[in-house]
């Protein structure tokens, strides 16, 4: 089909074209429509999370930690370096804080 054969949408041609900024602006909708809310955990699980924590602290054990961040759940897996009462220094060089942990796996 070409622009000649009858019943040809001339007037639409043109869209296949798109500029940067829309092909931009497109990826940018289509992260933000993957993005999770944060659940929200019960005294319960914090507790759990909390026992888990100081238990590799004080045995030197590796842990893998769940963690949301910025609409997304991430994991990071290493030794407790430092537990503070805001946030988790692994051995890594990664640091979550610790409102944003979601659950803690023990190996």
């Amino acid at each position: 089909m070409n622009k000649l054969t009858p019943g040809s949408n001339m007037m639409w041609e043109s869209s296949r074209m798109m500029l940067p900024e829309h092909v931009q602006r497109i990826r940018e909708h289509q992260k933000e429509m993957l993005k999770k809310t944060k659940p929200i955990l019960d005294e319960q699980q914090k507790l759990d999370i909390g026992f888990k924590l100081q238990c590799a602290l004080h045995n030197d054990l590796t842990v893998e930690i769940k963690h949301f961040d910025d609409g997304h759940y991430l994991t990071a897996k290493g030794k407790l370096i430092k537990l503070d009462t805001n946030k988790i220094n692994l051995d890594i060089g990664k640091e979550v804080k610790l409102d944003n942990v979601l659950d803690v796996y023990i190996d």
